[in-house]
């Protein structure tokens, strides 16, 4: 059974940057796509990003596009979530994922999820 770990959630002013790490499981961390869902209070756990096993194909969905960047490093078996200007609306838990199977789009269904880690940007 795979496992993920995620870490890096915090507090932050909006404008403010973090950086949220998930370490996986696995001794065949490069055949796994990964990515970042969140949920918020109140709403429905909603896709942020999918990285493909060599990290050369990246799809984003258009609320974070231009200001979270995902990258992996498939020696440290780890995948990282840089977010950059942070917006109030960007507060949420934000749950890492993976599966097998590569996704170019929103509609990705990961087999495999994190804990989650908490994500605040106060205004």
């Amino acid at each position: 059974q795979l496992q993920l770990v995620e870490s890096g959630g915090g507090l932050v002013q909006a404008g403010g940057s973090l950086r949220l790490s998930c370490a996986a499981s696995t001794d065949i961390f490069r055949s796994y796509a990964m990515g970042w869902f969140r949920q918020a209070p109140g709403k429905e756990r909603e896709f942020v990003v999918v990285i493909n096993g060599s990290g050369h194909i990246t799809y984003y969905s258009d609320s974070v596009k231009g200001r979270f960047t995902i990258s992996r490093d498939n020696a440290k078996n780890t995948i990282y979530l840089q977010m950059n200007s942070l917006k109030p609306e960007d507060t949420a838990v934000y749950y890492c994922a993976a599966d097998l199977m590569f996704t170019y789009g929103s509609d990705w269904s990961p087999a495999f999820w994190g804990q989650g880690t908490q994500v605040t940007a106060s205004s």
